[in-house]
């Protein structure tokens, strides 16, 4: 292939999404760089993130980057690598909470990142959460984080090659089962807004 690819794995949590994106970047050969974008918060983070650590080989470089994407996609995307971002949900909680960023600020970083994955000369692994199919938030912010995360989906998954939906483990390539008219002609548009 010529140009580089752009992959979006989403899912439920404990999904199997992580490790899917896992094996996927292994199979393209490569250098792999893993992009984290948690932060250790807790006992319960810490741990959740020694589990990820552990299955993923030694030789990855790993970087932790949880508010400036754009600027890690853009120093680590070389050609030859594959990039694997972990995760976009975790992101735009950052950006909302850490950041303390409004809703229009969100969506034009959220544009800038799927704009530098899908341009980047590396490889790009996107995983997400699937958040819109669970109860409704009962306060404002989880609902603008809600939406905000459904919209920078659909924004990457419109620039993305393939899109793996992945429930109970098994992974799905839901992109080239989607209708045509859908996932074509968004130029200039985040998914609900007009940009």
């Amino acid at each position: 292939m010529d140009r580089s690819r752009l992959v979006l794995v989403t899912g439920g949590v404990r999904s199997g999404k992580s490790r899917f994106a896992e094996e996927l970047a292994a199979s393209w050969g490569g250098e792999v760089v893993y992009v984290a974008t948690a932060r250790v918060t807790d006992e319960e983070m810490a741990a959740r993130v020694a589990r990820h650590k552990a299955r993923r080989p030694e030789r990855w470089i790993t970087v932790e980057e949880p508010l400036a994407l754009v600027e890690a996609i853009a120093e680590w995307g070389k050609r030859g690598r594959v990039l694997l971002v972990d995760c976009l949900a975790v992101y735009v909680g950052n950006l909302l909470v850490e950041e303390g960023l409004g809703e229009e600020e969100v969506v034009a970083r959220l544009r800038e990142v799927a704009l530098r994955a899908q341009e980047s000369p590396a490889d790009v692994i996107v995983v997400s959460n699937e958040v819109g199919l669970g109860v409704v938030p009962p306060y404002p912010v989880g609902r603008l984080y809600r939406d905000l995360l459904g919209l920078a989906n659909q924004e990457v998954a419109n620039r993305a090659d393939a899109v793996y939906l992945v429930v109970c483990g098994l992974p799905v390539e839901i992109k080239s089962l989607a209708a045509r008219w859908y996932v074509e002609g968004r130029e200039g548009k985040l998914y609900g807004r007009e940009t």
